[in-house]
């Protein structure tokens, strides 16, 4: 575990909220444990497997003749290539989130040598080459998409206010534009990500 007692922890209510914000933390994170990975892949499981229960032709035939599933029949052939279909659901899911995060990540002052370290240790240039967008020079001439919560936010520089602002349609289709008054690309990310996390499908909400 890493020494947390130097990095400073303010609140949102605290003017010096947005400059900590910006400032990366090195390390960014602690090495997951193997119970860590455990862990996750019983999570990942559980929603894989609501998923393939949800496709399957058997689990369907089963709910339509009002016939109990038992869980052993998770082990039938046709119900694990449902299975199957279903991580490979979850890997594109994983994918896009992970573009996402890569993309706030960088446009927030994150190198690709960062990125490709949380990505499993892929170098630099494997970094650059899977998250093309993430880290430029500019970031003021490009908008690259944020998907979160089921839902997408776009963050757009005024120049002429030197601000940040956003647009976002959350899960259930509600639509928000801020005015130009964040005062960096991370400052707008955050309120984007707050509204996205607020009108995201009841399932999606995080826990009280």
């Amino acid at each position: 575990m890493n020494d947390m007692a130097g990095i400073p922890t303010p609140d949102k209510s605290d003017e010096n909220f947005w400059n900590a914000f910006s400032n990366l933390v090195e390390p960014p994170w602690n090495e997951p444990t193997v119970d860590d990975a455990f862990a996750m892949d019983e999570k990942v499981l559980d929603a894989v497997r609501a998923l393939a229960e949800g496709i399957s032709t058997r689990a369907l035939a089963y709910s339509a003749a009002g016939t109990y599933f038992d869980p052993v029949l998770m082990a039938a052939p046709d119900v694990q290539l449902a299975l199957l279909r279903a991580l490979y659901e979850a890997k594109l899911s994983v994918d896009r989130l992970a573009e996402s995060a890569a993309t706030v990540a960088g446009r927030s002052g994150a190198n690709y040598a960062q990125l490709g370290a949380a990505w499993g240790g892929i170098k630099r240039q494997s970094a650059r080459l899977k998250w093309p967008h993430a880290v430029v020079r500019n970031s003021t001439k490009e908008s690259i998409p944020l998907n979160y919560a089921g839902g997408t936010a776009v963050v757009h520089h005024d120049a002429d206010a030197d601000a940040w602002w956003y647009t976002a349609t959350g899960a259930d289709h509600q639509e928000m534009e801020s005015g130009p008054d964040h005062g960096s690309y991370a400052e707008a990310i955050a309120g984007a990500t707050e509204f996205l996390l607020a009108h995201a499908l009841p399932d999606r909400q995080s826990p009280a």
